[in-house]
């Protein structure tokens, strides 16, 4: 694994570890879209596809994404796009945000999940890294 790569990795694990244990309070409200356990909701975010697992983040929430047939077109239809493995592709979605059953058993994973119902669009190109990573020569 390249070291950029590697890097890339390490900084997206940290970050889904670090923010699992995190509960933030803020006098700002949360302009993430109001989520109904009922009817489905669109979702606009990066999205983040393997084989271990997926992610949708948005620029005021992380959801964990059911590895269903949904996950896994999108995650198909989103790997034309990708430049490499941890790139993560703006998409905007329809689905259901409910609390996640692991976190519930208190397993250390995001305390929402995301079930797709429908994908509305997916972007021609990869989301800018929010890192980034130069390489010596």
């Amino acid at each position: 694994m390249h070291t950029k790569q590697f890097f890339i990795a390490a900084v997206v694990l940290m970050g889904l570890m670090i923010s699992c244990g995190e509960t933030k309070t803020n006098d700002v409200q949360d302009p993430a879209p109001k989520v109904t356990e009922t009817q489905p909701t669109p979702f606009s975010g990066e999205y983040y596809y393997s084989n271990e697992g997926a992610v949708l983040k948005g620029k005021t929430f992380i959801y964990a994404v059911t590895m269903d047939d949904w996950a896994k077109e999108l995650g198909e239809r989103i790997a034309p796009v990708k430049q490499d493995a941890y790139d993560m592709v703006p998409v905007m979605v329809l689905g259901i945000v409910t609390t996640n059953p692991a976190f519930e058993q208190g397993q250390q994973v995001w305390e929402q999940i995301i079930t797709i119902s429908d994908i509305i669009s997916i972007a021609d190109q990869p989301a800018e890294a929010e890192i980034k990573i130069e390489e010596a020569n």
